[in-house]
């Protein structure tokens, strides 16, 4: 762990290097980290007879999932940012406080959510609309899952302490431990000792374990440069108003992966209506490469997220523009390249999540229209980005909300029902949004950051 615990000099660093040595390594995890789940869909696909079936009632435990993400993200992506202009101002003790408090946040949280999950795991798998085959896979799944619950808001919501601090490569290496570890025990578990799935969500559950494991050790080390202290009950009292600093800049991450799930929720519901269940395994499909092709932006933009924190901290307002534009570019020339391999080879990346010949027919134009406006997520995720780094939490809540709930989940029953567009209707939703949703977000961020820098320079 030493060689991997060399820091990345946000003060005095280009801020393109700054972003690249945070964003690649951050790139690297999570592309790994998307293994936790694609790659036990990808086996899970391929479980004789069963296999679309099973990878269908995975999908329908995706918004439980995503759920637990969206804590994780709330104090996780909340407390970081807070962390970094708390450093940038070069007052530690503060920013020890919030990393101290969000852990604390992250570790009783997790085990509320487990105990709630493993209780009422059947009656918000019905809410969801599953039929009674359906239940016979997911809900098993679920079960097991949901054990793994502390382990993974742990290592992933500390993750960005550790980026902050400058250790991207150790952020790095947190999720290569998991990711590695599922990869071995997926097949092992799936088909060498025939668990079928529940053996994937056994595999997840230990890999993540010992990702957390590696997390901790580092944090609670002596080469970590900002060590982290579990806090008593008591302690945690006394820290109440910076847990509502943290959820409150974290509620725009939260928002945005609950709004993920309130989405997953309408397009089963409506697909399973218009389309049967062979359409939810399409979607199942459809959100597994979505969450492929956009970690790279994911990195991107939280690469760029400490340098724009810090830099707002320590009043660097150029340093704040170059981070934007860079990201920005970076951002788009990827998303550019995505789309064309979309739009000529649909069917390679489909076959990367399932062999089911008989569903590529339908699968291919749901995928066509799905990422039809796929370099439109630049603007969006620039956007978000940029108000979480400045604190600028009611604008992240806004776009959030804006996006997800007021554009897609109407339109996910609208264009289906009212507009006759049946399934497709139900593909077509996303891509609206991109348009409307990132455009509008991004335009605000640029005004939001110009007035920020005038009313700073006013102030000198």
């Amino acid at each position: 762990m030493k060689r991997m615990a060399k820091q990345v000099d946000f003060k005095n660093g280009g801020t393109l290097n700054n972003i690249l040595a945070t964003a690649l390594p951050m790139m690297v995890a999570q592309i790994l980290n998307l293994l936790y789940n694609i790659v036990d869909r990808i086996y899970i696909a391929r479980i004789p007879d069963i296999g679309t079936a099973a990878l269908g009632a995975v999908g329908l435990c995706f918004p439980v999932v995503i759920m637990v993400g969206a804590f994780t993200n709330m104090f996780g992506s909340g407390g970081a940012p807070l962390f970094s202009i708390a450093r940038g101002q070069g007052d530690k003790e503060t920013a020890g406080d919030y990393q101290n408090t969000s852990f604390f946040l992250l570790l009783s949280t997790g085990i509320v959510l487990t105990i709630i999950g493993e209780i009422f795991g059947k009656n918000i798998l019905s809410l969801f609309g599953t039929s009674d085959g359906s239940m016979t896979y997911a809900l098993p799944y679920l079960r097991i899952f949901l054990l793994g619950t502390v382990f993974s808001m742990i290592s992933t919501g500390m993750n960005p302490f550790i980026n902050a601090q400058g250790f991207s490569l150790v952020g790095m290496m947190t999720v290569i431990v998991g990711a590695v570890s599922n990869i071995i025990l997926d097949p092992l578990f799936i088909f060498v000792f025939r668990f079928g799935i529940e053996g994937a969500a056994i595999a997840t559950v230990i890999s993540q374990a010992l990702s957390a494991i590696y997390v901790i050790c580092f944090l609670f080390g002596e080469r970590c440069d900002a060590k982290v202290r579990l806090l008593s009950f008591r302690e945690a009292k006394k820290q109440a108003s910076r847990a509502v600093k943290i959820a409150g800049l974290g509620t725009a991450a939260f928002i945005m992966q609950f709004t993920n799930a309130a989405v997953q929720v309408s397009c089963n519901q409506v697909l399973s209506d218009v389309g049967g269940d062979i359409y939810i395994s399409i979607m199942t499909i459809v959100n597994s490469a979505r969450q492929m092709m956009e970690t790279p932006i994911l990195a991107f933009s939280e690469g760029a997220s400490p340098v724009i924190s810090f830099n707002y901290g320590a009043k660097r307002y150029d340093r704040i523009k170059q981070s934007i534009l860079i990201m920005f570019l970076l951002n788009f020339g990827y998303t550019f390249l995505v789309w064309l391999v979309i739009r000529i080879s649909p069917a390679m990346v489909i076959g990367i999540f399932s062999d089911d010949k008989t569903i590529l027919d339908d699968a291919i134009p749901a995928f066509n229209i799905y990422f039809s406006t796929f370099v439109f997520m630049t603007f969006q995720h620039c956007g978000q980005v940029v108000f979480k780094s400045l604190g600028k939490k009611a604008h992240a809540i806004f776009f959030s909300l804006f996006r997800k709930i007021i554009i897609v989940v109407p339109l996910t029953y609208m264009l289906p029902y009212v507009f006759s567009r049946g399934t497709d209707g139900v593909f077509m939703a996303e891509p609206v949004s991109n348009v409307v949703g990132g455009l509008a977000c991004f335009i605000t961020m640029l005004f939001t950051v110009r007035n920020v820098t005038v009313q700073m320079h006013s102030k000198k």
